[in-house]
């Protein structure tokens, strides 16, 4: 548990891209926080999001844009512990991002993946227990971001996020790429 000022409701998730923390919202001046491992460049968004459904130890299906990329990529993979899904998998509406575990914990607080956010397996575990389907996901733009000093929270993580601003409130999808690369889940 950290102090992080916020006026978003408890249970609300907001995911800091450029410092690579995930916070859930306990009260307008505490949150849990756990390191994450984020999008690679090309591959960042922002805006919001709900849970949509939440899955343990969930199967994996690439999406046919990164079998093209990566088409050494098996078509299907069980759930377990060496899926690239983790031990858990939380699902932001209808896009194919989603909040999970990873089999690589040295991942976290880097910037690897396909626009999933990846969480140790034990931390993925805690926060799929704490957070409720149709809780609010907002993942902050990673430019706006700055490394908080010690014990105190960032600019981005003190302020509300203003819901009818672009970066937060985006088009038909509701999730925002800060590149022209194609919609993706997770890789490796």
């Amino acid at each position: 548990m950290v102090d992080y000022a916020s006026h978003q409701t408890p249970g609300t998730v907001v995911i800091d891209t450029g410092n690579t923390f995930l916070y859930l919202v306990l009260n307008e001046r505490q949150a849990m926080r756990y390191g994450i491992g984020v999008g690679r460049e090309g591959f960042t968004w922002s805006g919001e999001q709900t849970v949509a459904r939440k899955t343990e130890w969930p199967d994996w299906r690439p999406p046919a844009d990164m079998l093209l990329r990566q088409p050494y990529l098996p078509r299907f993979m069980a759930g377990g512990p060496t899926n690239p899904l983790g031990a858990r998998a939380m699902y932001l509406g209808e896009t194919e991002y989603r909040i999970h575990g990873t089999n690589k914990p040295d991942t976290i607080g880097k910037r690897v993946s396909s626009g999933c956010i990846r969480l140790t397996n034990d931390d993925v575990a805690d926060l799929y227990e704490r957070v409720k389907i149709g809780a609010k996901v907002i993942v902050l733009p990673a430019t706006s971001a700055r490394r908080p000093s010690q014990g105190a929270p960032s600019d981005a993580a003190s302020r509300a996020p203003d819901p009818t601003s672009p970066s937060i409130r985006p088009s038909a999808t509701n999730a925002q790429m800060l590149s022209s690369e194609p919609k993706v889940a997770e890789a490796q």
